[in-house]
């Protein structure tokens, strides 16, 4: 089968190439892939400062597609079945993480994408514990999304701990932040998005998607029209999405006394400054939000389910798999908000 294979550590290194197709052994779901996302993960990898790619490995880990066998194992998953997958492949299943399904944080997890094969490929194998069959209603290009989706819900929901009436402020337009907005806005909250002038067709996109108000920072105050929205308080709960140092602290800056601040994007260095400040003075509680977990892609199925969040509404780019440079190009260079690869054709809705 054709895959995207990262062969070595460093600098791209990258080759779309025949490797063996993978087989349903044990507790393995044998997938057919219909679309899989570009995730900034995917391009972190590209660029070798990745350090959780292991290499030879199969980049890619937001997926959909049809199962075409199952391992002999597998109780509740068959072939025919329209799914999309959790990224966790195998974990220690011991530690105080894994007992509490908190695979995200087992510090012996292996993923798909990263340690063992991913989904830029025509099929991945994934362990039935993982995989999610699809509502009829939720489109395969919806679903490639569900692992976006789902950190947005642990960010926002699990961690945020948004409720109806809050205000929201969301740093960085890019898919995660959109899909945070969305589900704040799922949630009734009110969503503010800040970026810089470049994300102009990000904005508009987060704005026809429900957003309540867009903010370049480069010409306009996002302290000040927070305030303003807020009567003088701050926002609820801001997330950090962009990775950027400056917007972590302007995200305490326009946090309301004892709010919340929630930091998924992931900085250049382990060590930055930050404004500890504003995180005493204030009361705020400044938490992680690291990738998702289990609980977060039950709530992710029941939002596709009901198209209170729709994910395809993001893509502005779908590509041959034989096109993938394009695709991590375009991302690299920000254009657009997400690409995604199209593995088989025959699958491609149109």
């Amino acid at each position: 089968m054709k895959a995207v294979v990262k062969t070595e550590t460093g600098y791209d290194h990258m080759v779309y190439q025949d490797i063996p197709e993978p087989e349903a052994t044990g507790d393995l779901v044998k997938i057919k892939i219909a679309y899989s996302g570009i995730c900034g993960t995917d391009l972190h990898a590209f660029k070798g400062t990745y350090a959780s790619t292991k290499p030879p490995v199969v980049l890619g880990h937001e997926f959909s597609g049809i199962v075409t066998a199952v391992g002999p194992d597998v109780k509740n998953i068959k072939v025919g079945d329209r799914v999309t997958s959790e990224t966790t492949f195998t974990t220690c299943g011991h530690c105080s993480s894994c007992a509490s399904k908190d695979y995200n944080l087992c510090s012996n997890r292996q993923g798909i994408g990263t340690q063992v094969n991913g989904s830029m490929a025509e099929y991945v194998v994934s362990r039935e514990e993982s995989v999610h069959i699809l509502p009829e209603q939720v489109s395969l290009l919806s679903a490639a999304l569900t692992e976006p989706l789902a950190c947005g819900v642990h960010a926002s929901i699990e961690k945020g701990q948004v409720k109806k009436g809050d205000v929201v402020c969301v740093f960085g337009v890019g898919a995660i932040g959109q899909m945070v907005a969305q589900v704040c806005k799922s949630q009734g909250c009110t969503v503010i998005v800040a970026g810089l002038t470049s994300d102009a067709d990000r904005f508009e996109m987060a704005l026809a998607n429900g957003a309540d108000r867009a903010v370049d920072q480069m010409k306009e105050d996002i302290t000040a029209i927070t305030r303003e929205m807020t009567h003088g308080e701050g926002v609820d709960v801001a997330f950090e999405c962009s990775g950027a140092v400056p917007a972590a602290n302007k995200a305490l800056e326009v946090v309301r006394r004892k709010g919340t601040v929630v930091q998924m994007g992931v900085f250049p260095e382990s060590k930055e400054p930050i404004r500890v400040d504003y995180i005493l003075h204030k009361e705020i509680n400044y938490v992680g939000s690291r990738s998702q977990k289990p609980s977060s892609w039950r709530t992710s199925i029941q939002l596709l389910a009901t198209k209170t969040v729709v994910p395809e509404k993001i893509v502005s780019k779908i590509l041959p798999l034989k096109d993938w440079r394009e695709g991590f190009e375009m991302s690299i260079n920000g254009e657009g908000v997400k690409a995604v690869i199209c593995c088989n054709e025959d699958l491609a809705e149109r």
